[in-house]
């Protein structure tokens, strides 16, 4: 089942509910990747955090983006949720991405097991260099993401990658055929639509952003969304985020389960939308 999360409603002193949610239990070993992960050091979670830096996002907005990533690792939310695990240690890796041949690692594979490993990811996400690049493609960053477990080290007992962008796919393949690869593997995708602007045709924006990313990119057991419409948001929304993934739990209320029907907004509208403007 899949989840749309409002900001508000899920954080977090008081805003998860004991347990785990269901269908978060491990995958079954038909299910895992190929890898031999009989070595690996064991972890609640294994995190890939995936930023978009295409050009429709303004510089302001993408040191937003990255001091909220920074901030949220080290909050005091983030830091409880991870003891509640039943290792308390969870393995995160950061990219950057934008065209379907346009991803960068910027911060390896990184063990978080308390304050001080969480202060010194949240150190090196501060120290990155901001940069941006064209075109906008969600599948590329699945299709990137996907392997980045294969030799990250941990054995996650929850896998799980995390987009965050502006706009839908319009450059690679239609994010569809990733997706299903990825939710073959038993990982989970969850969404951060970035909603903070009014939709422009120059670039490529579109209405209802977050209904395109529940129905067309997130999923997997318990995935969701949690759409940012504002820049007052961005911090809020990213440790709200992170909490509920790092704890693994059902938001307390007002989680809506999004239909398994056909997309509210067509999963191409994107690869349409370039179509029109450039023919090609």
């Amino acid at each position: 089942m899949r989840w749309y999360v409002s900001i508000g409603t899920a954080l977090l002193g008081g805003a998860l509910v004991g347990g785990d949610v269901t269908g978060f239990a491990a995958p079954s070993s038909s299910m895992r990747l190929a890898d031999d992960r009989s070595t690996a050091e064991p972890v609640d979670v294994e995190l890939v955090l995936a930023t978009d830096i295409s050009y429709s996002m303004d510089l302001d907005e993408l040191a937003v983006q990255r001091e909220g990533y920074a901030d949220a690792i080290i909050s005091s939310e983030f830091l409880q949720a991870l003891k509640s695990g039943r290792r308390g240690k969870v393995a995160v890796t950061y990219f950057e991405w934008a065209a379907s041949n346009d991803q960068k690692i910027v911060i390896p594979w990184r063990l978080i097991d308390g304050p001080e490993s969480a202060g010194a990811v949240s150190d090196e996400i501060r120290k990155i260099p901001v940069r941006r690049a064209s075109r906008t493609s969600i599948s590329g960053a699945i299709n990137f993401a996907i392997p980045l477990f294969d030799n990250s080290g941990y054995n996650g007992v929850r896998r799980v990658i995390d987009i965050s962008g502006d706009g839908p796919n319009n450059n690679g393949e239609p994010v569809s055929i990733p997706r299903e690869a990825a939710l073959q593997k038993g990982l989970v995708i969850n969404g951060l639509p970035i909603m903070v602007k009014e939709p422009s045709y120059s670039t490529m924006d579109i209405e209802n952003l977050d209904w395109y990313y529940e129905d067309c990119v997130i999923g997997g057991p318990g995935a969701f969304v949690i759409p940012i419409k504002g820049k007052d948001q961005f911090k809020e929304a990213i440790r709200t985020k992170l909490v509920l993934e790092v704890a693994g739990r059902q938001p307390e209320r007002k989680a809506i389960p999004v239909a398994d029907k056909e997309p509210r907004v067509s999963c191409t509208i994107g690869e349409q939308m370039w179509q029109q403007r450039w023919g090609r």
